[in-house]
Protein backbone atom coordinates (compact mmCIF):
# COMPACT_ATOMS: atom_id res chain seq x y z
CA UNK A 1 0.00 0.00 0.00
CA UNK A 2 2.50 2.20 1.14
CA UNK A 3 4.35 2.01 -2.43
CA UNK A 4 1.93 3.10 -4.66
CA UNK A 5 2.36 6.43 -5.90
CA UNK A 6 -0.17 9.33 -5.04
CA UNK A 7 -2.18 10.50 -7.93
CA UNK A 8 -2.76 14.44 -7.34
CA UNK A 9 -4.30 15.27 -11.08
CA UNK A 10 -6.96 13.78 -12.98
CA UNK A 11 -6.67 11.15 -15.18
CA UNK A 12 -7.15 13.28 -18.25
CA UNK A 13 -4.41 15.75 -17.19
CA UNK A 14 -1.11 15.57 -19.42
CA UNK A 15 2.05 16.71 -17.83
CA UNK A 16 5.48 17.46 -20.00
CA UNK A 17 8.43 18.06 -17.39
CA UNK A 18 11.87 18.99 -17.17
CA UNK A 19 13.98 18.90 -20.50
CA UNK A 20 10.91 17.58 -22.44
CA UNK A 21 8.84 20.78 -21.43
CA UNK A 22 12.27 23.48 -22.14
CA UNK A 23 12.74 21.43 -25.43
CA UNK A 24 8.66 21.55 -26.83
CA UNK A 25 8.64 25.59 -25.61
CA UNK A 26 12.37 26.26 -26.87
CA UNK A 27 11.00 24.02 -30.35
CA UNK A 28 7.86 26.18 -30.41
CA UNK A 29 9.52 30.11 -30.46
CA UNK A 30 11.97 28.70 -33.13
CA UNK A 31 9.31 27.84 -35.33
CA UNK A 32 7.55 31.11 -35.10
CA UNK A 33 10.49 33.01 -35.33
CA UNK A 34 11.39 30.75 -38.59
CA UNK A 35 8.56 31.57 -40.04
CA UNK A 36 8.83 35.39 -40.24
CA UNK A 37 12.35 34.97 -40.64
CA UNK A 38 12.38 35.39 -44.56
CA UNK A 39 10.46 38.62 -44.69
CA UNK A 40 13.38 40.32 -42.54
CA UNK A 41 15.41 43.39 -44.52
CA UNK A 42 14.97 45.47 -47.85
CA UNK A 43 14.76 41.96 -50.01
CA UNK A 44 12.64 40.24 -47.44
CA UNK A 45 9.77 38.42 -49.14
CA UNK A 46 5.67 38.43 -48.89
CA UNK A 47 3.76 35.73 -47.26
CA UNK A 48 0.30 35.42 -48.52
CA UNK A 49 -2.02 34.29 -45.71
CA UNK A 50 -5.72 32.77 -46.19
CA UNK A 51 -8.28 32.58 -44.07
CA UNK A 52 -10.84 29.74 -43.79
CA UNK A 53 -13.54 32.08 -45.77
CA UNK A 54 -11.04 32.93 -48.56
CA UNK A 55 -9.93 36.65 -47.25
CA UNK A 56 -6.41 36.49 -48.45
CA UNK A 57 -3.40 38.60 -46.82
CA UNK A 58 -0.21 39.49 -48.56
CA UNK A 59 2.08 41.04 -46.44
CA UNK A 60 5.67 40.83 -44.63
CA UNK A 61 4.89 42.80 -41.64
CA UNK A 62 6.22 40.65 -39.03
CA UNK A 63 2.81 41.89 -36.59
CA UNK A 64 0.37 41.12 -39.04
CA UNK A 65 1.44 37.83 -39.98
CA UNK A 66 1.47 36.48 -36.20
CA UNK A 67 -1.58 38.10 -35.76
CA UNK A 68 -3.36 36.53 -38.81
CA UNK A 69 -1.70 32.69 -37.99
CA UNK A 70 -4.10 30.74 -36.27
CA UNK A 71 -1.13 29.76 -33.54
CA UNK A 72 -2.25 27.24 -30.86
CA UNK A 73 0.77 26.14 -28.94
CA UNK A 74 0.63 28.60 -25.70
CA UNK A 75 4.53 28.81 -25.65
CA UNK A 76 4.40 30.40 -29.51
CA UNK A 77 1.49 32.70 -28.54
CA UNK A 78 4.69 34.49 -25.83
CA UNK A 79 6.80 34.89 -29.38
CA UNK A 80 3.69 36.70 -30.82
CA UNK A 81 3.28 39.08 -27.71
CA UNK A 82 6.84 40.27 -28.21
CA UNK A 83 5.85 41.51 -31.95
CA UNK A 84 2.17 42.78 -30.76
CA UNK A 85 4.43 45.04 -27.42
CA UNK A 86 7.06 46.00 -30.23
CA UNK A 87 4.27 47.25 -32.49
CA UNK A 88 2.36 49.05 -29.55
CA UNK A 89 5.43 50.57 -28.40
CA UNK A 90 7.51 51.66 -31.61
CA UNK A 91 5.39 50.23 -34.57
CA UNK A 92 7.98 48.99 -36.26
CA UNK A 93 11.07 46.12 -35.80
CA UNK A 94 8.84 43.46 -35.28
CA UNK A 95 9.89 40.82 -37.03
CA UNK A 96 13.30 41.74 -35.52
CA UNK A 97 12.51 41.30 -31.96
CA UNK A 98 10.65 38.06 -33.04
CA UNK A 99 13.75 37.11 -34.69
CA UNK A 100 16.41 37.66 -31.97
CA UNK A 101 13.97 35.81 -29.43
CA UNK A 102 13.95 32.83 -31.46
CA UNK A 103 17.79 32.86 -31.85
CA UNK A 104 18.02 33.51 -28.11
CA UNK A 105 16.16 30.21 -27.56
CA UNK A 106 17.94 28.78 -30.14
CA UNK A 107 21.85 29.73 -28.53
CA UNK A 108 20.28 28.56 -25.12
CA UNK A 109 19.09 25.44 -26.15
CA UNK A 110 22.75 23.86 -27.24
CA UNK A 111 23.74 25.63 -23.51
CA UNK A 112 21.10 23.63 -21.90
CA UNK A 113 22.27 20.38 -23.89
CA UNK A 114 25.96 21.08 -21.59
CA UNK A 115 23.80 20.81 -19.07
CA UNK A 116 23.72 24.59 -18.35
CA UNK A 117 20.90 25.21 -15.71
CA UNK A 118 18.20 27.53 -16.71
CA UNK A 119 18.73 29.60 -14.43
CA UNK A 120 22.37 30.52 -15.31
CA UNK A 121 20.90 31.07 -18.72
CA UNK A 122 18.13 33.72 -17.52
CA UNK A 123 20.83 35.46 -15.64
CA UNK A 124 23.37 36.09 -18.17
CA UNK A 125 21.18 36.69 -20.73
CA UNK A 126 19.69 39.76 -18.02
CA UNK A 127 23.05 40.84 -17.83
CA UNK A 128 23.95 40.72 -21.55
CA UNK A 129 20.73 42.69 -22.10
CA UNK A 130 21.12 45.36 -19.62
CA UNK A 131 24.59 45.56 -20.89
CA UNK A 132 23.36 46.36 -24.59
CA UNK A 133 20.54 49.03 -23.84
CA UNK A 134 24.08 50.93 -21.79
CA UNK A 135 25.85 50.05 -25.19
CA UNK A 136 23.27 51.40 -27.46
CA UNK A 137 22.38 54.47 -25.59
CA UNK A 138 26.71 55.02 -25.81
CA UNK A 139 26.57 54.95 -30.11
CA UNK A 140 23.22 56.50 -30.08
CA UNK A 141 22.74 60.07 -32.40
CA UNK A 142 20.96 63.18 -31.16
CA UNK A 143 18.47 64.41 -33.50
CA UNK A 144 15.82 67.42 -33.26
CA UNK A 145 12.59 67.83 -34.75
CA UNK A 146 14.23 70.33 -37.22
CA UNK A 147 16.27 68.05 -38.83
CA UNK A 148 13.82 66.96 -41.54
CA UNK A 149 16.29 65.30 -43.74
CA UNK A 150 16.87 62.41 -40.78
CA UNK A 151 13.45 62.28 -40.09
CA UNK A 152 12.35 61.44 -43.50
CA UNK A 153 15.38 59.10 -44.18
CA UNK A 154 13.71 57.21 -40.91
CA UNK A 155 10.53 57.05 -42.41
CA UNK A 156 11.83 55.84 -45.68
CA UNK A 157 13.81 53.41 -43.55
CA UNK A 158 10.74 52.16 -41.95
CA UNK A 159 9.02 51.69 -45.46
CA UNK A 160 12.12 49.57 -47.32
CA UNK A 161 10.98 46.08 -48.53
CA UNK A 162 7.55 47.14 -48.10
CA UNK A 163 4.96 47.66 -50.73
CA UNK A 164 5.19 51.16 -50.12
CA UNK A 165 9.09 51.20 -51.36
CA UNK A 166 8.38 52.38 -54.88
CA UNK A 167 6.90 55.91 -53.59
CA UNK A 168 8.99 55.96 -50.34
CA UNK A 169 10.23 59.38 -51.18
CA UNK A 170 6.67 60.95 -51.01
CA UNK A 171 5.36 58.91 -48.49
CA UNK A 172 8.47 59.64 -45.88
CA UNK A 173 7.80 63.53 -46.89
CA UNK A 174 4.11 62.93 -46.24
CA UNK A 175 4.82 61.40 -42.75
CA UNK A 176 7.52 63.59 -41.30
CA UNK A 177 5.03 66.46 -42.23
CA UNK A 178 1.77 64.72 -41.01
CA UNK A 179 3.92 64.03 -37.67
CA UNK A 180 5.42 67.30 -37.30
CA UNK A 181 1.80 69.07 -37.85
CA UNK A 182 0.14 66.96 -34.96
CA UNK A 183 3.19 67.26 -32.51
CA UNK A 184 2.80 68.93 -29.44
CA UNK A 185 5.47 69.90 -27.27
CA UNK A 186 7.44 67.05 -28.37
CA UNK A 187 4.25 64.55 -27.41
CA UNK A 188 3.03 63.01 -30.52
CA UNK A 189 -0.54 61.04 -30.73
CA UNK A 190 -1.01 59.18 -34.30
CA UNK A 191 -4.59 59.03 -33.63
CA UNK A 192 -4.59 62.93 -35.17
CA UNK A 193 -3.19 61.36 -37.95
CA UNK A 194 -5.92 59.78 -40.28
CA UNK A 195 -5.58 57.46 -43.17
CA UNK A 196 -8.06 57.51 -45.96
CA UNK A 197 -7.16 54.27 -48.18
CA UNK A 198 -9.09 54.95 -51.70
CA UNK A 199 -8.48 52.27 -54.43
CA UNK A 200 -7.95 54.07 -57.46
CA UNK A 201 -4.70 55.39 -59.35
CA UNK A 202 -1.29 55.01 -58.09
CA UNK A 203 1.19 54.85 -55.07
CA UNK A 204 2.47 58.36 -56.58
CA UNK A 205 -1.10 60.00 -56.16
CA UNK A 206 -1.10 60.01 -52.58
CA UNK A 207 -1.45 63.21 -50.44
CA UNK A 208 -1.84 65.16 -46.89
CA UNK A 209 -4.61 67.02 -46.43
CA UNK A 210 -4.38 69.41 -43.41
CA UNK A 211 -7.78 68.92 -42.13
CA UNK A 212 -10.22 66.11 -41.77
CA UNK A 213 -11.78 64.13 -44.09
CA UNK A 214 -15.33 62.87 -43.23
CA UNK A 215 -16.52 59.43 -44.68
CA UNK A 216 -19.99 61.06 -45.34
CA UNK A 217 -21.83 63.61 -47.11
CA UNK A 218 -24.92 66.52 -46.98
CA UNK A 219 -27.82 65.59 -45.56
CA UNK A 220 -29.27 67.25 -48.57
CA UNK A 221 -29.19 68.17 -52.17
CA UNK A 222 -30.36 71.39 -51.65
CA UNK A 223 -27.26 72.42 -49.20
CA UNK A 224 -24.14 74.13 -50.94
CA UNK A 225 -21.51 71.87 -51.85
CA UNK A 226 -18.84 74.23 -50.62
CA UNK A 227 -18.64 76.63 -48.04
CA UNK A 228 -15.37 79.51 -47.90
CA UNK A 229 -14.27 80.83 -44.38
CA UNK A 230 -16.58 78.08 -42.75
CA UNK A 231 -17.46 78.03 -39.29
CA UNK A 232 -18.07 74.63 -37.84
CA UNK A 233 -20.92 73.55 -35.33
CA UNK A 234 -20.08 69.92 -33.88
CA UNK A 235 -23.27 68.84 -31.97
CA UNK A 236 -22.67 66.00 -29.93
CA UNK A 237 -26.49 64.77 -29.99
CA UNK A 238 -29.38 64.96 -32.67
CA UNK A 239 -31.68 67.66 -34.37
CA UNK A 240 -34.67 65.65 -33.87
CA UNK A 241 -37.84 66.39 -31.74
CA UNK A 242 -36.92 65.17 -28.22
CA UNK A 243 -39.16 62.52 -26.98
CA UNK A 244 -40.42 62.23 -23.61
CA UNK A 245 -38.48 60.81 -20.91
CA UNK A 246 -41.28 58.20 -19.99
CA UNK A 247 -43.16 56.41 -22.58
CA UNK A 248 -46.62 58.74 -23.17
CA UNK A 249 -49.65 58.27 -25.28
CA UNK A 250 -50.92 61.28 -27.32
CA UNK A 251 -54.82 60.44 -28.16
CA UNK A 252 -55.99 62.86 -31.11
CA UNK A 253 -59.74 62.87 -31.53
CA UNK A 254 -60.00 66.16 -33.87
CA UNK A 255 -57.75 66.77 -37.22
CA UNK A 256 -56.84 70.25 -36.21
CA UNK A 257 -55.42 68.65 -32.84
CA UNK A 258 -53.50 66.62 -35.02
CA UNK A 259 -52.24 69.74 -37.74
CA UNK A 260 -51.58 71.58 -34.45
CA UNK A 261 -49.28 68.58 -32.92
CA UNK A 262 -47.69 68.60 -35.80
CA UNK A 263 -47.03 72.20 -35.78
CA UNK A 264 -45.71 72.03 -32.77
CA UNK A 265 -43.12 69.27 -33.57
CA UNK A 266 -42.32 71.44 -37.15
CA UNK A 267 -41.58 74.96 -34.87
CA UNK A 268 -39.11 72.87 -32.49
CA UNK A 269 -36.77 71.85 -35.42
CA UNK A 270 -37.31 75.27 -36.84
CA UNK A 271 -36.24 76.82 -33.43
CA UNK A 272 -33.28 74.61 -33.63
CA UNK A 273 -32.06 75.01 -36.85
CA UNK A 274 -32.42 79.23 -36.16
CA UNK A 275 -30.03 78.68 -32.77
CA UNK A 276 -27.56 77.11 -35.14
CA UNK A 277 -28.15 79.83 -37.88
CA UNK A 278 -27.82 82.76 -35.22
CA UNK A 279 -24.71 81.71 -33.83
CA UNK A 280 -23.08 81.89 -36.53
CA UNK A 281 -22.64 78.17 -38.33
CA UNK A 282 -22.01 77.42 -41.80
CA UNK A 283 -21.87 73.59 -41.26
CA UNK A 284 -22.85 71.50 -38.89
CA UNK A 285 -21.70 67.63 -38.13
CA UNK A 286 -24.04 65.76 -36.20
CA UNK A 287 -23.25 62.55 -34.26
CA UNK A 288 -27.04 61.52 -34.28
CA UNK A 289 -29.48 61.86 -36.72
CA UNK A 290 -31.06 65.01 -38.39
CA UNK A 291 -34.75 64.92 -38.86
CA UNK A 292 -35.94 65.62 -42.60
CA UNK A 293 -37.71 68.77 -41.66
CA UNK A 294 -34.54 70.21 -39.92
CA UNK A 295 -32.60 69.27 -43.15
CA UNK A 296 -35.40 71.44 -44.87
CA UNK A 297 -34.58 74.35 -43.30
CA UNK A 298 -30.90 73.77 -42.63
CA UNK A 299 -31.05 73.89 -46.60
CA UNK A 300 -32.67 77.34 -46.74
CA UNK A 301 -30.19 78.96 -44.24
CA UNK A 302 -27.22 77.43 -46.81
CA UNK A 303 -25.75 75.27 -44.08
CA UNK A 304 -23.93 71.74 -44.51
CA UNK A 305 -25.45 69.54 -42.14
CA UNK A 306 -23.72 66.15 -41.60
CA UNK A 307 -25.11 63.41 -39.51
CA UNK A 308 -24.37 60.34 -38.06
CA UNK A 309 -20.56 61.73 -37.68
CA UNK A 310 -17.84 59.25 -35.73
CA UNK A 311 -16.78 60.26 -32.22
CA UNK A 312 -13.26 59.91 -33.35
CA UNK A 313 -13.66 61.94 -35.99
CA UNK A 314 -15.71 64.68 -34.33
CA UNK A 315 -12.52 64.42 -31.79
CA UNK A 316 -10.66 65.32 -34.65
CA UNK A 317 -12.89 67.63 -36.21
CA UNK A 318 -12.52 69.92 -32.65
CA UNK A 319 -8.81 69.39 -32.47
CA UNK A 320 -8.13 70.71 -36.28
CA UNK A 321 -11.18 73.67 -36.02
CA UNK A 322 -10.89 74.90 -32.85
CA UNK A 323 -14.55 74.10 -32.05
CA UNK A 324 -16.13 72.67 -28.99
CA UNK A 325 -18.52 69.87 -29.07
CA UNK A 326 -22.07 70.69 -27.24
CA UNK A 327 -25.00 68.37 -26.50
CA UNK A 328 -27.81 70.10 -27.85
CA UNK A 329 -28.61 72.99 -30.65
CA UNK A 330 -29.27 74.85 -27.63
CA UNK A 331 -26.49 75.79 -26.17
CA UNK A 332 -24.86 76.24 -29.12
CA UNK A 333 -23.13 79.94 -28.69
CA UNK A 334 -20.72 81.62 -30.92
CA UNK A 335 -17.76 81.17 -28.84
CA UNK A 336 -18.43 77.30 -29.99
CA UNK A 337 -17.59 77.41 -33.16
CA UNK A 338 -14.89 76.49 -35.01
CA UNK A 339 -13.22 77.68 -38.30
CA UNK A 340 -11.89 75.96 -41.87
CA UNK A 341 -10.56 77.72 -45.04
CA UNK A 342 -13.22 75.29 -46.74
CA UNK A 343 -15.49 73.04 -46.17
CA UNK A 344 -16.14 71.25 -49.39
CA UNK A 345 -18.07 67.86 -50.43
CA UNK A 346 -15.63 65.90 -53.17
CA UNK A 347 -15.62 62.87 -54.77
CA UNK A 348 -12.53 60.50 -54.75
CA UNK A 349 -13.00 57.04 -56.42
CA UNK A 350 -16.69 56.96 -56.64
CA UNK A 351 -17.24 58.20 -52.97
CA UNK A 352 -18.43 61.26 -51.29
CA UNK A 353 -16.52 62.76 -48.86
CA UNK A 354 -17.01 65.96 -46.58
CA UNK A 355 -13.19 67.63 -47.23
CA UNK A 356 -12.58 70.00 -43.66
CA UNK A 357 -9.22 71.61 -44.84
CA UNK A 358 -7.45 75.28 -44.18
CA UNK A 359 -7.39 75.43 -40.87
CA UNK A 360 -5.71 77.81 -38.58
CA UNK A 361 -3.26 75.35 -36.48
CA UNK A 362 -3.57 71.81 -37.63
CA UNK A 363 -3.59 69.62 -34.57
CA UNK A 364 -5.22 66.92 -37.01
CA UNK A 365 -4.61 65.65 -40.62
CA UNK A 366 -5.22 63.01 -43.10
CA UNK A 367 -2.94 60.76 -45.58
CA UNK A 368 -5.20 59.90 -48.44
CA UNK A 369 -3.45 56.86 -49.59
CA UNK A 370 -3.94 55.61 -53.45
CA UNK A 371 -3.18 51.93 -54.43
CA UNK A 372 -4.18 50.68 -58.01
CA UNK A 373 -5.37 47.27 -55.69
CA UNK A 374 -6.99 46.85 -52.19
CA UNK A 375 -3.70 44.37 -51.38
CA UNK A 376 -1.58 46.73 -52.68
CA UNK A 377 -3.30 49.97 -50.49
CA UNK A 378 -3.25 47.84 -47.55
CA UNK A 379 0.15 46.80 -47.52
CA UNK A 380 1.10 50.52 -48.23
CA UNK A 381 -1.41 51.05 -45.08
CA UNK A 382 0.36 48.65 -42.69
CA UNK A 383 4.21 50.34 -44.61
CA UNK A 384 2.99 53.96 -43.20
CA UNK A 385 1.74 53.23 -39.98
CA UNK A 386 5.61 51.82 -39.06
CA UNK A 387 6.99 55.13 -40.34
CA UNK A 388 4.23 57.32 -38.48
CA UNK A 389 5.43 55.56 -35.64
CA UNK A 390 8.96 55.52 -35.64
CA UNK A 391 8.94 58.82 -36.67
CA UNK A 392 6.57 59.56 -33.58
CA UNK A 393 9.43 57.95 -31.53
CA UNK A 394 12.20 59.52 -33.02
CA UNK A 395 10.17 62.99 -31.77
CA UNK A 396 9.60 61.62 -28.33
CA UNK A 397 13.25 60.29 -27.68
CA UNK A 398 15.44 62.36 -30.02
CA UNK A 399 17.76 59.49 -30.54
CA UNK A 400 18.50 57.23 -33.54
CA UNK A 401 21.17 54.48 -34.61
CA UNK A 402 22.42 53.56 -38.09
CA UNK A 403 20.93 50.60 -39.77
CA UNK A 404 21.28 47.65 -42.24
CA UNK A 405 22.65 45.27 -39.03
CA UNK A 406 25.34 47.99 -37.84
CA UNK A 407 24.18 48.00 -34.25
CA UNK A 408 24.15 44.10 -33.69
CA UNK A 409 27.34 43.62 -34.88
CA UNK A 410 28.50 46.48 -32.84
CA UNK A 411 26.68 44.60 -29.58
CA UNK A 412 27.83 41.63 -30.63
CA UNK A 413 31.76 42.63 -30.37
CA UNK A 414 31.40 44.72 -27.42
CA UNK A 415 28.80 41.93 -25.07
CA UNK A 416 31.82 39.52 -26.14
CA UNK A 417 35.00 41.89 -24.60
CA UNK A 418 31.90 42.50 -21.58
CA UNK A 419 31.59 38.25 -21.08
CA UNK A 420 35.32 38.53 -20.12
CA UNK A 421 34.20 40.11 -17.41
CA UNK A 422 31.49 38.29 -16.29
CA UNK A 423 32.47 35.56 -14.00
CA UNK A 424 30.66 31.89 -13.44
CA UNK A 425 28.70 29.95 -16.32
CA UNK A 426 26.96 33.46 -16.96
CA UNK A 427 29.69 34.13 -19.38
CA UNK A 428 28.55 31.45 -21.40
CA UNK A 429 25.40 32.74 -21.66
CA UNK A 430 26.49 36.30 -22.57
CA UNK A 431 28.68 34.83 -25.32
CA UNK A 432 25.42 32.78 -26.65
CA UNK A 433 23.70 36.16 -26.21
CA UNK A 434 25.65 38.37 -28.45
CA UNK A 435 25.90 35.00 -30.83
CA UNK A 436 22.37 35.70 -31.38
CA UNK A 437 22.31 38.95 -31.67
CA UNK A 438 23.99 38.51 -35.07
CA UNK A 439 21.25 36.76 -36.07
CA UNK A 440 19.90 40.16 -38.09
CA UNK A 441 23.08 40.74 -40.45
CA UNK A 442 23.23 37.15 -41.29
CA UNK A 443 19.05 37.58 -41.86
CA UNK A 444 19.74 40.23 -44.11
CA UNK A 445 22.43 38.51 -46.22
CA UNK A 446 20.52 35.39 -46.53
CA UNK A 447 17.53 37.33 -47.49
CA UNK A 448 19.59 38.83 -49.94
CA UNK A 449 20.64 36.20 -51.64
CA UNK A 450 24.69 36.48 -50.11
CA UNK A 451 26.86 34.73 -48.75
CA UNK A 452 26.23 34.93 -44.63
CA UNK A 453 29.38 33.93 -43.82
CA UNK A 454 31.29 36.53 -45.60
CA UNK A 455 29.14 38.87 -45.05
CA UNK A 456 29.15 38.69 -41.27
CA UNK A 457 33.36 38.68 -40.89
CA UNK A 458 33.31 42.17 -43.35
CA UNK A 459 31.10 43.21 -41.01
CA UNK A 460 33.00 42.29 -37.72
CA UNK A 461 36.45 43.38 -39.60
CA UNK A 462 35.24 47.13 -40.29
CA UNK A 463 33.22 47.35 -36.75
CA UNK A 464 36.38 46.32 -35.35
CA UNK A 465 38.29 48.97 -37.06
CA UNK A 466 36.44 51.44 -35.54
CA UNK A 467 33.48 51.88 -37.91
CA UNK A 468 30.40 52.06 -35.82
CA UNK A 469 27.87 52.72 -38.87
CA UNK A 470 28.92 49.65 -40.92
CA UNK A 471 26.32 47.87 -41.94
CA UNK A 472 25.02 45.33 -45.08
CA UNK A 473 24.05 46.57 -48.71
CA UNK A 474 21.83 44.24 -49.35
CA UNK A 475 21.39 45.41 -53.00
CA UNK A 476 25.03 44.96 -53.98
CA UNK A 477 26.68 42.77 -51.27
CA UNK A 478 29.05 45.34 -49.74
CA UNK A 479 29.59 47.00 -46.45
CA UNK A 480 28.73 50.95 -46.59
CA UNK A 481 28.61 53.27 -44.08
CA UNK A 482 24.62 53.76 -42.85
CA UNK A 483 24.89 57.04 -41.57
CA UNK A 484 26.16 58.31 -44.85
CA UNK A 485 23.53 56.20 -46.81
CA UNK A 486 21.08 57.49 -44.58
CA UNK A 487 19.72 53.88 -43.02
CA UNK A 488 18.44 55.21 -40.13
CA UNK A 489 16.39 53.44 -37.37
CA UNK A 490 15.20 54.94 -33.78
CA UNK A 491 17.14 54.13 -30.76
CA UNK A 492 13.79 52.66 -29.15
CA UNK A 493 13.46 49.97 -32.00
CA UNK A 494 16.09 48.33 -31.28
CA UNK A 495 16.32 48.76 -26.95
CA UNK A 496 12.87 47.72 -27.01
CA UNK A 497 13.66 44.62 -29.23
CA UNK A 498 16.04 43.48 -27.21
CA UNK A 499 14.44 43.85 -23.72
CA UNK A 500 11.21 41.99 -24.87
CA UNK A 501 13.04 38.95 -27.01
CA UNK A 502 15.22 38.50 -23.48
CA UNK A 503 11.99 38.29 -21.77
CA UNK A 504 10.15 36.26 -23.55
CA UNK A 505 13.46 33.62 -24.12
CA UNK A 506 14.00 33.97 -19.35
CA UNK A 507 10.76 33.49 -19.17
CA UNK A 508 9.71 30.32 -21.83
CA UNK A 509 13.61 29.10 -20.17
CA UNK A 510 12.81 28.92 -16.83
CA UNK A 511 9.14 26.62 -17.47
CA UNK A 512 10.49 22.96 -16.46
CA UNK A 513 6.49 21.86 -16.35
CA UNK A 514 3.67 22.06 -18.54
CA UNK A 515 0.43 20.75 -17.48
CA UNK A 516 -2.58 20.75 -19.18
CA UNK A 517 -5.88 20.75 -17.05
CA UNK A 518 -8.49 17.54 -17.76
CA UNK A 519 -11.40 19.72 -18.60
CA UNK A 520 -9.25 21.66 -21.31
CA UNK A 521 -7.62 18.46 -22.29
CA UNK A 522 -10.79 16.79 -23.12
CA UNK A 523 -13.38 19.39 -23.92
CA UNK A 524 -13.63 21.50 -27.27
CA UNK A 525 -13.77 24.78 -25.68
CA UNK A 526 -14.81 27.60 -28.48
CA UNK A 527 -11.98 29.88 -26.22
CA UNK A 528 -8.77 30.63 -28.39
CA UNK A 529 -7.02 31.44 -25.61
CA UNK A 530 -7.21 27.95 -24.06
CA UNK A 531 -4.81 25.45 -24.49
CA UNK A 532 -5.54 23.07 -27.37
CA UNK A 533 -7.02 19.80 -26.84
CA UNK A 534 -4.78 16.95 -25.94
CA UNK A 535 -2.76 18.77 -23.34
CA UNK A 536 0.89 18.99 -24.07
CA UNK A 537 0.35 16.41 -27.20
CA UNK A 538 -2.17 18.45 -28.53
CA UNK A 539 0.15 21.46 -28.85
CA UNK A 540 2.70 19.74 -30.46
CA UNK A 541 -0.70 19.10 -32.57
CA UNK A 542 -1.11 22.91 -32.40
CA UNK A 543 2.08 23.53 -33.76
CA UNK A 544 1.99 20.80 -36.38
CA UNK A 545 -1.07 22.53 -37.72
CA UNK A 546 0.68 25.80 -37.38
CA UNK A 547 3.39 24.66 -39.21
CA UNK A 548 1.03 23.20 -42.18
CA UNK A 549 -0.29 26.47 -42.28
CA UNK A 550 2.72 28.24 -42.77
CA UNK A 551 3.74 25.42 -45.65
CA UNK A 552 0.69 26.63 -47.17
CA UNK A 553 1.36 29.96 -47.00
CA UNK A 554 5.16 30.12 -48.03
Amino acid sequence: MGNQPLIVLSEDSQRTSGKDAQSMNVQAGKAVAESVRTTLGPKGMDKMLVDSTGNVVVTNDGVTLLSEMDIDHPAADMIVEVAETQEDEVGDGTTSAVVVAGELLSQAEELLEQDIHATTLAQGYRQAAEEATEALEEIAVDVDEDDEEILEQIAATAMTGKGAESARDLLSNLVVEAVSTVADDGEVDTDNISVEKVVGGSIDESELVEGVIVDKERVSENMPYFVEDANVAIVDGDLEVKETEIDAEVNVTDPDQLEQFLEQEEQQLQEMVEEIADAGADVVFVDGGIDDMAQHYLAQEGIIAVRRVKSSDQSQLARSTGATPVSTAEDLTEEDLGFAGSVAQKEIAGDQRIFVEDVDDAKAVTLILRGGTEHVIDEVDRAIEDSLGVVRTTLEDGKVLAGGGAPEVDLSLALRDYADSVGGREQLAVEAFADALEVIPRTLAENAGLDPIDSLVELRADHDSGNESAGLDAYTGDTIDMAEEGVYEPLRVKTQAIESATEAAVMLLRIDDVIAAGDLAVEDNDDDDDMPAGGPGGMGGGMGGMGGGMGGMM
